[in-house]
């Protein structure tokens, strides 16, 4: 086991670490100012190198075996701040963003998706128009466009479009434990977004992307009709559709919740399981070309062709690349008979894709991906070896079970930071899907090859149906188990990285058997529990009021510890409420929940809601609406908060006459001109005002 840590063997461990660290700073922190500086470094490293070579004996370098070792790590880390800044596209001169224009060039670079009359997509700059000329551009923009009622969209991949110029920046989250897509976007180069109506944009050319990914797009489309025509059961088309070719657009809710519940969404994402299955077909198909040395050759150009353009298919995600990587130098590795170091091959694959796109460090699937596997080459046999089992079958249901353990393991902290939850049973449902994941990906590749073969395509689409719809039902009724998953789980950065470091210790300690491991684990441990315990007493004795930035919706938490009053005209099944206000209820562990209506009285010991006023703990808010007009007040209210919403017809005179408060909240359901207006009046009137349209939600302590 030790020898599988040997540098010399795995070289790239050491290479990749100052990269990944250069990366890392590169992408979260900006550099732009010191591009200079960073070159400078660069190139000295460079020249001391080669100095020190040319002198190595004369000035007995041999004796500082370091030097080298620190220039090369200085070199790599300096190349990894340099590759995350100069990929930012924000950067560049030529950005649209920095350039006069009345209207945009732009290229359509990914596959519309179209919900409802909504049509989005991630379009490339080419040029901007500004007074009839046209110049030159970069970056990448969000578009939006709204379809007529029951119209189809006609717009694809490589499509030139000419749009007015009205982009904005992408909010940041206003709410507590929102999921913060700008820096999502941003990740992506994307930091600027456009909502057109269908007179606002000008179909001007087609096919005007890469020849190569729109014909793959082309294909893949014409694969996935044949589901639609051949298959019957939405669901199963669905997932045949993704599984096979990595096509999510179709997938509902309710299918993505079984998956995700039961820890097997990994087969829903076109990965490395996926492009392992396919090598396994292109070994059988070509077994007849290992016979002579030419047709080796051809056999190892065949199968690599083969296994990147399925990744061109499935379009490309970090995942798949990098099983396309690794798979490409196994098939290189057998077939010059030279030895194959998994780890190190993992190693590279990551090196090269990160120099291809520093921003895959930020990817999710990225991140899963190569955990998973780094735990499969090293953990995996750990655990596989730490039960002796000498029954046949039951071994190899070990082997299998120690697969899943170890994925779930490795990506353990990772799933919880990023997604909140936990499968119980993943076990279970993860040993239940390995036999039809791999009989649907084999039956659905065979359907394709003979898809325009009636009599062979109807009885394998069949076949597939069934099987698809078999494996939902066995995941529907795992997800429905009772304790099936761990939710609300919320973990800070800080808990995240000691349960790495807990997880690397015990590891360790398996194979090394030192003490200081055990007592360094320890102390991780305390650090954990106590920062964890620390939280949870913190959630159960906080109180306070959360005043909600729903943009056209009305929304106000009262916090009491694990209790919590939500007011809001959202319903809980719509995307704003799942997306704004259920993330913070998850995030502070709020377990008895009161969803009350903005006009819905209601009591206890600790709330109290009567028409307009509400009272929580020891603060007054008074929530002023389009009913204000009608109200008759007999003497003056005293209120903490006075809370504007609905876009009432009043002036802020009106309000005083009957309202004594300290603070003026107006949040975002009121238009520009209705804020404008109470600003001006609050500004005159020397009153504190806090205005929740594109603005953070306010929060006031009520301890």
């Amino acid at each position: 086991m030790k020898n599988s840590y040997f540098l010399p063997e795995n070289p790239f461990l050491v290479l990749l670490m100052p990269l990944l660290a250069g990366i890392f700073l590169g992408v979260v922190f900006p550099f732009d100012g010191l591009l200079i500086a960073l070159k400078i470094i660069i190139y000295a490293n460079v020249l001391v190198f080669f100095l020190l070579n040319l002198t190595y004996q004369k000035w007995k370098i041999y004796r500082k075996p370091w030097l080298g070792s620190v220039i090369i790590h200085v070199f790599l880390f300096c190349c990894g701040i340099l590759f995350a800044e100069q990929n930012k596209e924000i950067n560049q001169n030529n950005h649209f963003s920095k350039q006069k224009a009345d209207a945009l060039l732009l290229i359509i670079k990914q596959e519309p998706r179209q919900n409802g009359d909504l049509l989005r997509f991630n379009a490339r700059v080419a040029h901007t128009v500004f007074r009839g000329k046209i110049s030159a551009a970069s970056g990448s923009l969000l578009v939006t466009l709204k379809l007529n009622p029951n119209q189809k969209t006609q717009l694809s991949y490589g499509d030139e479009l000419l749009v007015s110029n009205q982009y904005k920046p992408v909010d940041a989250p206003f709410n507590p434990a929102e999921f913060n897509y700008k820096m999502w976007l941003q990740h992506q180069n994307i930091y600027f977004q456009t909502y057109l109506n269908p007179n606002q944009y000008q179909f001007i050319a087609a096919d005007k992307g890469n020849p190569v990914i729109a014909n793959s797009l082309k294909i893949r489309k014409l694969m996935v009709d044949k589901f639609q025509h051949y298959l019957h059961n939405q669901n199963a088309i669905a997932v045949a559709s993704t599984l096979i070719l990595g096509y999510r657009a179709d997938l509902s809710q309710d299918v993505l919740q079984a998956y995700s519940k039961t820890g097997t969404m990994h087969v829903l994402s076109v990965s490395g399981m996926h492009v392992a299955l396919v090598y396994l077909i292109i070994e059988l198909l070509l077994r007849f070309l290992t016979h002579k040395r030419s047709t080796v050759l051809l056999k190892a150009f065949i199968s690599i062709a083969l296994i990147w353009f399925y990744a061109l298919l499935s379009g490309f995600s970090p995942a798949v690349c990098r099983a396309a990587v690794m798979i490409s130098f196994v098939i290189c590795g057998k077939t010059y008979n030279r030895h194959i170091s998994m780890l190190n091959i993992l190693l590279v694959s990551a090196f090269m894709l990160l120099l291809y796109n520093p921003n895959f460090i930020t990817d999710v699937g990225f991140q899963l991906s190569y955990l998973a596997v780094f735990g499969l080459i090293l953990l995996q046999p750990v655990i596989k070896n730490s039960l002796n089992i000498k029954q046949k079958y039951l071994r190899k249901l070990w082997s299998l079970l120690s697969v899943s353990l170890t994925a779930q393991i490795i990506t353990f902290p990772l799933s919880v930071f990023y997604f909140h939850q936990f499968p119980v049973y993943f076990l279970l449902s993860n040993l239940f899907i390995v036999l039809p994941s791999m009989l649907i990906m084999y039956i659905g590749i065979t359907f394709l090859a003979f898809s325009h073969v009636p009599i062979i395509a109807k009885p394998l689409a069949f076949l597939l149906e069934k099987t698809i719809i078999g494996m939902n039902s066995g995941l529907f009724w795992i997800e429905n188990i009772r304790f099936g998953s761990w939710d609300k789980l919320w973990i800070s950065t800080a808990e995240y990285l000691l349960l790495y470091a807990i997880i690397a210790c015990v590891f360790c300690w398996t194979v090394y058997r030192k003490n200081l491991l055990l007592k360094l684990n320890a102390v991780f441990i305390i650090l954990f529990l106590a920062g964890f315990s620390y939280k949870r007493f913190r959630s159960a004795n906080q109180q306070e009021i959360v005043i909600l930035n729903l943009r056209k919706n009305f929304g106000l938490i009262c916090k009491n510890g694990n209790e919590a009053f939500v007011i809001t005209d959202l319903q809980t099944s719509d995307k704003s409420f799942r997306y704004s206000v259920q993330p913070f209820l998850d995030s502070c562990r709020a377990e008895n929940i009161h969803l009350l209506k903005p006009g819905q009285d209601f009591s206890n010991a600790v709330f109290s809601r009567q028409k307009s006023l509400l009272q929580f703990k020891n603060k007054l808010i008074f929530i002023v609406d389009r009913q204000f007009e009608q109200q008759h007040f007999l003497q003056k209210i005293k209120a903490d908060v006075v809370l504007i919403t609905g876009n009432p017809k009043i002036s802020l005179n009106q309000i005083t006459r009957n309202l004594i408060f300290d603070l003026l909240v107006v949040d975002a359901t009121n238009p520009d001109y209705r804020v404008k207006k109470l600003t001006e009046e609050a500004f005159l009137d020397g009153r504190k005002i806090f205005i929740l349209k594109r603005n953070n939600c306010l929060r006031i302590n009520s301890n």
